[in-house]
């Protein structure tokens, strides 16, 4: 595993947190206005796409994961959200039994922070954060023009405008849009995932 990848001192992490919340906030006065949420005609419309897992396995069909609550979120790993994967982690041992599903999608859109790929990026979040939720390959192509990630931008209206922005399915397809800045175990976040668990 190269230097890069290694578990970063504290000093260092909490830069790295710092400049990434200053760099995800100076974005924002330059975008254009969200558009407005078009919901997909259903959950499993929604979910009509197969993935690579991070390591080499069995293709994941999101069709598999239809009737649960989904938490999509774009990582990376040299990022100053970078820590939160230890928050999704601990949303995914929390909520794993009731229905919510974490899927992680590592992406280099932005800021060029996630350089690596499939068992270094692995590697990476098991050593550092333990993550045992649902990670799949890296992006190949900008967000925007994955299909997946289309049909949640559509759907709530936004796009991601740094790593570490969350999507949250309900049952019946409708997408909630999060922040980078929102915490994975915030109230925010978690109140959201309770109303879509307990919805009918």
């Amino acid at each position: 595993m190269s230097n890069v990848y290694r578990r970063p001192s504290r000093i260092k992490s909490l830069i790295g947190r710092t400049l990434g919340v200053l760099s995800s906030l100076s974005l924002l006065p330059s975008l254009a206005p969200a558009a407005q949420p078009v919901p997909p005609a259903s959950q499993e419309a929604l979910l009509g796409h197969v993935f690579t897992p991070l390591l080499p396995g069995k293709p994941v069909a999101l069709k598999q994961y239809a009737g649960q609550v989904i938490l999509v979120v774009n990582t990376a790993s040299q990022c100053g959200f970078t820590y939160q994967y230890q928050g999704l982690e601990k949303l995914h041992q929390s909520y794993k039994g009731k229905g919510l599903v974490v899927l992680g999608f590592p992406s280099n859109d932005f800021g060029n922070q996630e350089p690596a790929a499939g068992k270094e990026i692995a590697d990476f979040c098991e050593v550092n954060y333990g993550v045992s939720f649902q990670m799949l390959d890296k992006l190949a192509t900008p967000i925007p023009r994955n299909p997946f990630y289309a049909g949640l931008i559509r759907a709530s209206g936004q796009a991601p405008q740094w790593n570490f922005h969350k999507y949250l399915i309900d049952r019946q397809g409708r997408v909630k849009s999060f922040p980078s800045a929102v915490e994975p175990t915030s109230r925010q976040l978690t109140s959201a995932i309770d109303a879509a668990l307990q919805a009918k």
